[in-house]
């Protein structure tokens, strides 16, 4: 049997529905009318007929999810670390290894000279000894996010010998997004079997049926593999050297169950296991386990819970089919939903198949109550951290799909978090509130050269606020948040740097834009973090007077003396310091970020719409598009939207680059390292919301083409500010 990647397909897929000619034929949008929304969802279930490393599919509540391999399980997770890996991976599964070097976070700062006055920064350096350095290392890696174990089949053939991946036939894998299922079909020797899979829709719990004659013969087993973790950059869950640096042990087990505990260095937790039917458990080799039904059935149901506290509660096969049928039918049926049937465009198809399998993928891999790694539940990137600049793309599309309390979840977790940046603040010698970049998942800052610097996470806590508030328009939601919103505008205030000699607010020096291609030593006045910033203080202005507050006067002052946009040659600059933006070859790498300042935001009073056509211009002309992040595009589609180009919009959707690859899974593909990057999809949803719902001041559908070929039936969605 071959393994088949399938990027290269993935990639003339692609291409070829970015080139096609739109057909000419006669159509219009259809008037508002009741959507068949389990239709429409179930069109896109993923089906596998072959094994692919790059389709393994996930269940998951949003706090908790388990990707599986085509056997319904993890049977092959080292076959799969190069694809998409199969994780089980949860908010709460971190560790740190022992630190016998007594590393203090303080280490790692480094005070830079910035405009007139020494700032420190949290960064990767060395002094004299290096420590320096070791120290932010160690604070990079630990804590790290776990996997918390490989749970699969042991399949043994006639001779004795352990079945292969190769030695599979017969495949037919289906994920319905509608249910949570997984269902797998396969046969070993010519031997069907059948595995349904389920992730609990609100406890981290796995369930599987199998059926199987292969049971009655004793040659199916259902193991658990408990991994160590990495400590590196990336954690695929397939490391099980280092045996003798964890515990694992069967605490307790009967004919129905058992519970195993797993210990680390600062980590401890639990695997708990219920069956259906009889079935033994035993300790095969350290961290691996194996589960032995009875002969006397062809059909084994089990749950597995991982926690780090034991339950009394049971779980079952069942239950757990009708918790996950449960959460999935609220989501799907609540909030917004597109429709494009009866359209002719050849793109049509494969857009929607994007929409419904990235509101899959988020619903089960970042639902939950922190901010999301860029590889959601699947495995680490960044040892498994969030980056505090990136909910913008993780979370926007919720409120305006109608499902604001997933944003409101998160929301939570800054309010637990706020001390930690107000402490970098008043370090810094600001006022307010500094949005921290890289974050432990205690909430606490982690040491990055570019990441102390990054300044467009800031206004973040003030856009996702305001966006609430419009789906609530109520005083609670004004008061909740007022007082860091406020905090938040404080630090923006204060950060803006007076210059006596040109009498302006200046952003910098001592920051790195969106687009990181740039020295923070030098940078100032980036563009969308200019346009960014007057925003963010109007809007906390609006907040004021909502609350019949006073507008408070330091903000006002920033906003009237703020820097002009930086024009040069009729075209915005990425940042005005930054002369030859166009001219230099690396600075039209990374994110064009320049086109967020009127695409990602509303037109702002400093900003030249033809100014910004000829920006887009030459930036789509000329960009090396080839180096740039799945985000990238959707940013690029909602700037055309408003732009009134709306079929660049939909070619910025579609542009043939492997960084906008979308997998059959769902997954938005960026490289070798990282396989999928879950930004892309939930900037395709911001994207998509405007494109269709529009944005404020717009008609609907400002963002689809006018060419005839498409029909877009919508509901739900709201406008973008």
């Amino acid at each position: 049997m071959k393994i088949v990647p399938s990027l290269k397909t993935y990639h003339w897929k692609m291409a070829m529905m970015a080139g096609i000619t739109s057909l000419v034929v006669t159509s219009q949008v259809f008037a508002q009318s009741a959507i068949n929304r389990k239709e429409l969802v179930e069109r896109h279930k993923v089906i596998n007929t072959s094994v692919d490393t790059l389709a393994s599919l996930t269940v998951g509540n949003g706090k908790f999810a388990f990707t599986a391999d085509v056997t319904g399980l993890q049977t092959f997770p080292r076959v799969y670390q190069k694809g998409v890996p199969l994780g089980t991976q949860s908010e709460w599964g971190w560790n740190s290894f022992t630190d016998t070097a007594g590393y203090k976070r303080e280490e790692a700062l480094k005070a830079y000279h910035l405009n007139g006055r020494d700032i420190t920064y949290l960064v990767q350096w060395s002094s004299v000894g290096g420590r320096n350095k070791q120290a932010a290392d160690w604070f990079r890696a630990n804590p790290h996010r776990l996997q918390l174990g490989n749970l699969g089949f042991e399949i043994v053939k006639k001779d004795g010998t352990l079945v292969s991946i190769e030695d599979l036939q017969n495949i037919h894998q289906e994920l319905n997004p509608w249910t949570g299922e997984i269902q797998s079909q396969f046969s070993v020797e010519g031997v069907p079997v059948t595995v349904s899979t389920y992730c609990h829709g609100k406890e981290d719990v796995i369930a599987a049926r199998v059926q199987s004659a292969l049971l009655q013969e004793g040659r199916l087993k259902v193991r658990l593999q408990l991994p160590y973790p990495t400590g590196e950059w990336a954690d695929y869950g397939t490391n099980y050297t280092h045996v003798a640096n964890h515990t694992s042990t069967i605490q307790s087990s009967n004919a129905n169950g058992a519970w195993i505990r797993h210990r680390l260095q600062t980590a401890d937790y639990f695997a708990g296991f219920t069956w259906k039917t009889k079935a033994v458990i035993a300790e095969r080799a350290p961290h691996d386990f194996l589960i032995t039904p009875d002969k006397n059935s062809a059909v084994f149901e089990f749950t597995c819970l991982f926690t780090p506290r034991k339950t009394n509660t049971a779980f079952s096969f069942a239950l757990t089919k009708a918790s996950s049928e449960k959460e999935l039918l609220t989501f799907w049926t609540k909030g917004g939903v597109v429709d494009f049937t009866g359209s002719t465009n050849a793109r049509a198809p494969e857009l929607e198949r994007r929409i419904v399998l990235s509101q899959y993928l988020m619903k089960v891999q970042e639902a939950g109550t922190c901010p999301p790694q860029e590889t959601g539940l699947t495995y680490n990137s960044w040892y498994g951290k969030a980056h505090l600049e990136m909910p913008y793309w993780h979370l926007t599309h919720y409120p305006l799909w109608g499902r604001t309390e997933y944003l409101e979840k998160v929301m939570t977790w800054y309010a637990k978090v706020a001390p930690f940046a107000k402490g970098i603040a008043k370090r810094q010698g600001y006022e307010g509130i500094r949005w921290q970049k890289v974050v432990e998942n205690t909430g606490e800052e982690v040491p990055s050269s570019v990441g102390a610097f990054l300044i467009w996470q800031q206004p973040h806590y003030i856009y996702f606020a305001e966006l609430i508030y419009r789906n609530r328009k109520d005083s609670a939601t004004l008061r909740k948040y007022k007082d860091l919103l406020f905090a938040t505008a404080d630090f923006m205030a204060s950060f803006a740097y007076y210059d006596k000699e040109t009498k302006r607010y200046i952003l910098g020096k001592g920051l790195i834009p969106a687009q990181e291609r740039f020295k923070a030593e030098s940078t100032f006045n980036p563009t969308y973090e200019l346009v960014y910033w007057r925003w963010g203080l109007e809007t906390a202005q609006q907040w004021r007077e909502r609350l019949g507050l006073p507008r408070n006067k330091k903000w006002d002052e920033v906003l009237a003396g703020l820097s002009p946009l930086p024009v040069q040659d009729s075209v915005y600059l990425a940042a005005e310091s930054a002369t030859d933006s166009y001219t230099n070859p690396e600075y039209k790498t990374d994110h064009p970020s320049v086109l967020a300042a009127y695409g990602v935001l509303p037109k702002s009073r400093s900003l030249d719409t033809a100014t910004m056509r000829r920006t887009f211009d030459l930036v789509w002309n000329t960009w090396t598009w080839a180096d740039t992040w799945g985000w990238d595009f959707p940013m690029t589609a909602m700037t055309a939207t408003r732009l009134g180009l709306p079929d660049k919009a939909m070619d910025a959707l579609f542009m043939p680059v492997k960084t906008n690859t979308y997998l059959k899974n769902g997954h938005n593909y960026q490289e070798n390292r990282l396989t999928l990057y879950m930004p892309g999809n939930g900037g395709l949803l911001s994207a998509v919301s405007m494109m269709v719902a529009g944005y404020e001041g717009s008609a609907a559908l400002p963002g689809i083409p006018k060419d005839g070929t498409w029909k877009v039936k919508w509901e739900g969605l709201k406008k973008m500010p």
